[in-house]
């Protein structure tokens, strides 16, 4: 039976100044997209994790991809206990759970200029927790969908409800901020950030010391300096992003590239989305890589968009002992895991996403 986690919150100081975070985001996807392709470096440096105690009780997280509440969707809060439909059980029977809320937390403001903008009532959060996700990252795309008021809107609801929230913030120090948790004697620290922004949205979208907003892996220092700080602080740490390119099965020289760095910095599991497909995960000296879990909750999946799924590592301390995708699809925008024959044919598929990410099946 699931145990309750116990949050544990720690100030941080203040990090970079506000222009050092915009010159650092100020580079766009094209540019990064032009790197040339860099592998995660086989030296990582294990730096010893905080505590001396003996190995710690495992424990099982589980991650699923793009969640939110738009347009047929939003009728599922009527019944927040089973909005999330049949995954419900899987979501609730690990340890830890964490998905990406894809949208804008508000019922006010003006749509952003871009071409989809995603919002949901404060009830989302009741639906959250009712299936189980002890924490979700908004550090994404459609965070910020409805400006100024909308994120106003969204901080607010964050601090009335006390749901745990992580990539957004009032300032780049809260927006950078880890959540940290207790499961079972381990401290998990978990933190989200964005390396996908619309051009013309990074400025007023990147949280700064003095402007609201998202956590962007755009500023890769500041995101590293962040971990670092966790890696002190933590048992585990845990860094969910919103990267890669749309319908692309394999990731991005800039995601390897970032991927590699956090490694270095402390982070023992980082996962992601946004390509609305899958993309292939596995290990890397011990630490764990998922560069996309595709969609989850998702009004628009169909085809290879609806292929969808969970992943649920097994920690113990820091080390990823075990990884076990559950597959599934995607009807009417509600996620099901697969059986059978299906399951089968997913899991072979998925497997086979692996061969261009330079990782590994076994740890």
């Amino acid at each position: 039976m699931r145990r309750p986690v116990r949050p544990v919150t720690v100030t941080l100081a203040t990090g970079l100044a506000a222009g050092l975070a915009l010159a650092a985001s100020a580079c766009s996807d094209q540019s990064e997209a032009k790197m040339p392709p860099l592998s995660v470096s086989p030296s990582v440096p294990h730096t010893p994790a905080p505590s001396t105690e003996a190995a710690k009780e495992p424990i099982t997280i589980a991650f699923a991809g793009d969640t939110h509440f738009y347009a047929q969707l939003g009728a599922r809060l009527a019944s927040p206990r089973t909005a999330l439909g049949p995954t419900i059980p899987a979501l609730k029977s690990a340890d830890f759970t964490m998905v990406n809320l894809e949208t804008a937390i508000t019922t006010r403001g003006t749509k952003e200029p871009k071409e989809f903008n995603f919002r949901a009532p404060a009830s989302a959060f009741t639906a959250l927790k009712a299936a189980g996700v002890d924490v979700v990252s908004m550090a994404n795309n459609h965070g910020v969908d409805f400006g100024r008021v909308g994120l106003a809107d969204s901080l607010a609801a964050i601090k009335r409800t006390g749901y745990p929230v992580v990539g957004i913030g009032k300032n780049a120090a809260q927006a950078y901020k880890p959540y940290y948790a207790t499961v079972k004697g381990t401290r998990l620290a978990v933190i989200g950030a964005t390396q996908v922004l619309d051009d013309n949205l990074i400025a007023g979208w990147t949280a700064t010391d003095t402007h609201g907003g998202l956590a962007s892996a755009k500023n890769a220092p500041r995101l590293i300096e962040e971990v670092r700080k966790a890696r002190k602080q933590a048992d585990a740490v845990i860094v969910y992003l919103h990267w890669g390119q749309e319908m692309q099965p394999c990731p991005l020289p800039r995601q390897k590239h970032l991927a590699n760095q956090l490694v270095h910095a402390g982070a023992d599991v980082i996962v992601g989305g946004h390509a609305h497909v899958p993309l292939g995960g596995g290990f890397f000296h011990g630490r764990y890589i998922d560069y996309g879990m595709g969609n989850f909750l998702f009004y628009a999946a169909s085809g290879k968009t609806a292929d969808t799924g969970i992943l649920q590592l097994t920690l113990s301390g820091r080390k990823v002992l075990k990884a076990q995708w559950k597959p599934g699809t995607i009807s009417g925008g509600v996620p099901r895991l697969l059986t059978g024959a299906s399951r089968q044919q997913a899991l072979v598929k998925w497997n086979a996403l692996r061969r261009c990410t330079g990782l590994t099946a076994k740890p």
